[in-house]
């Protein structure tokens, strides 16, 4: 990988981190709010559960194998020609839009059934619960369709090398949700309706201007144009088939969403409430930082091999790699050191009780032990892709699945609901395993590219850096109940990890990443 192709990918990730930070931090005051209003209750699970329904098919039809699959045909379309990647972009956003918008309409028509299969008689014995879960279901169903053409126009937008504003879409979401959640409980009342049913209507309305507001950003380049659509054009057929190669890896994903939802729910009302809390906070650091390098990984690797540079595609898959790994080692270092904190700041107030944030702690530790996999899974998944190898991520992640799901059976009665995301974390390492060592393999790679001396560093810094914020938090009462202690005691030890982190990079002799970040972002301030 050239000095300059480093620079540009380094610079739109940093770009792309500076948008998704904005974006996590309204995601997470929208749960914080969320919690403070509602708590972990059973009609929050009802909610988790209904929106999880559009969530599970988005890693189809908008994250996932549809970006994996999309983006590599559309960077060799453009090399025809901008008329030709504009012509691809609208044939398939039509195509997309038929297929989510009849999967929608299913959903709507369906949801009592589905309900009935994600949950067991625990959950369903609660008439108004159950009642609330179908109501939410058909009021988010159309989000699949918008959320999936945003990601659409997303892709695009990433491969003309715009990050920043693109990644700024989801913010106008949590806006929406948020002000959803002020503005319309006392409405709904008023209307003999429970307010969490303002939680529907904010995903109803922030999917579609997540969508709408990425349309000015395609007329900038000049993308806006309907003429010459070819619906079933040879690109949108090999689109169309890798998705469907995709579809396998997903539904087994998404059978093992289904069995760890359905075991929550037996397990004690409030745990799917529990589980999801925990990975939004766990899903923070992936969401700004591993999203964020994985999808210009996804950009600049695709462009690199396509265009024959396969020694700079290479390059820029390890810079990927050494970067995912720089940013999320020391983030699972402050987290796990700090997790009751975190849990207590973000979310211990008004419904949320002393003994919910126990519960979201132990879900959180179990969590953190995949984060650093997470990241890379978004970097290496996508990759086989571009290599045309697209069975193999499917194949790995349906053996993963499997093996998830024989683990949490097995444990759940004994350890409870927390051994449900202990098997996430699993499955997770186990496929960046299997993924690298067959990259290793097709790309003809060297143990080094694995394992560098940086490897070692930022490992070894990241353990300086838990114990370091260990130490200085046991200097501080734990007083659970005051959010004003804990966020002076998480901010010092938190700065007090991150200080020693820095710190023993440089005296180990690896200061170029460090200083090539702060460069970046001070030429852009």
């Amino acid at each position: 990988m050239t000095r300059e192709h480093r620079k540009n990918f380094l610079l739109s990730s940093i770009k792309m981190a500076i948008a998704t930070l904005s974006s996590r931090v309204l995601g997470f005051a929208r749960e914080i709010l969320m919690a403070k209003l509602f708590g972990a209750s059973g009609l929050t699970d009802a909610y988790q559960i209904a929106f999880r329904i559009p969530n599970m098919l988005r890693d189809l039809f908008a994250e996932g194998s549809f970006s994996s699959a999309f983006v590599p045909i559309f960077t060799s379309a453009k090399k025809d020609g901008d008329e030709h990647a504009r012509k691809l972009l609208w044939s398939m956003a039509i195509v997309l839009l038929a297929i989510t918008s009849i999967v929608c309409l299913l959903i709507f028509i369906f949801a009592p059934q589905i309900i009935q299969i994600l949950t067991n008689e625990l959950f369903t014995s609660d008439v108004n619960r159950l009642e609330m879960s179908v109501l939410l279901t058909r009021m988010m169903s159309p989000f699949l369709a918008f959320v999936s053409v945003a990601a659409l126009f997303m892709g695009v937008l990433n491969t003309y090398k715009m990050f920043f504003a693109p990644a700024m879409a989801p913010a106008v979401f949590n806006i929406i949700m948020i002000v959803s959640m002020i503005t319309l409980p006392k409405f709904l009342e008023a209307r003999n309706l429970h307010p969490i049913v303002s939680l529907g209507v904010g995903v109803l309305i922030g999917g579609f201007l997540q969508m709408l507001i990425q349309v000015p950003m395609l007329f900038s380049k000049g993308l806006v144009k309907l003429d010459g659509i070819e619906l079933f054009s040879s690109d949108v057929k090999e689109i169309l088939k890798r998705m469907s190669i995709g579809t396998i890896g997903v539904a087994a994903t998404q059978i093992n969403l289904l069995v760890s939802t359905f075991l929550a729910t037996g397990a004690v009302v409030g745990a799917v409430s529990w589980l999801q809390y925990a990975f939004r906070l766990f899903q923070f650091p992936v969401g700004i930082l591993g999203v964020s390098i994985g999808n210009s990984n996804l950009v600049y690797f695709s462009e690199l091999w396509r265009g024959g540079k396969e020694e700079e595609a290479k390059g820029a898959l390890q810079t990927s790699y050494i970067t995912s790994l720089f940013v999320l080692m020391p983030a699972m270092a402050l987290m796990f050191a700090l997790a009751q904190d975190c849990v207590a700041i973000s979310f211990q107030r008004g419904a949320f009780g002393l003994d919910d944030t126990k519960m979201v702690t132990e879900a959180l530790y179990a969590y953190l032990f995949g984060l650093p996999f997470y990241g890379l899974y978004k970097v290496f998944s996508p990759s086989f892709y571009t290599l045309d190898k697209p069975k193999i991520p499917v194949i790995i992640s349906s053996i993963a699945v499997g093996i998830n799901i024989i683990f949490c059976f097995s444990l759940v009665d004994t350890y409870g609901f927390k051994i449900l995301a202990m098997g996430t974390s699993i499955s997770m390492i186990f496929i960046i395993l299997v993924q690298s060592i067959l990259l290793f393999k097709l790309l003809d790679l060297k143990l080094k590219f694995f394992f560098p001396l940086r490897f070692f560093k930022i490992g070894l810094s990241s353990l300086l850096a838990f114990y370091a914020t260990q130490y200085v938090r046991g200097y501080f009462p734990n007083n659970i109940f005051s959010t004003l202690d804990n966020l002076a005691a998480f901010v010092v030890a938190a700065c007090a990890g991150a200080f020693a982190y820095v710190i023993a990079l440089s005296v180990l002799g690896d200061y170029v990443l460090i200083q090539r970040f702060l460069n970046k972002i001070i030429r852009r301030n």
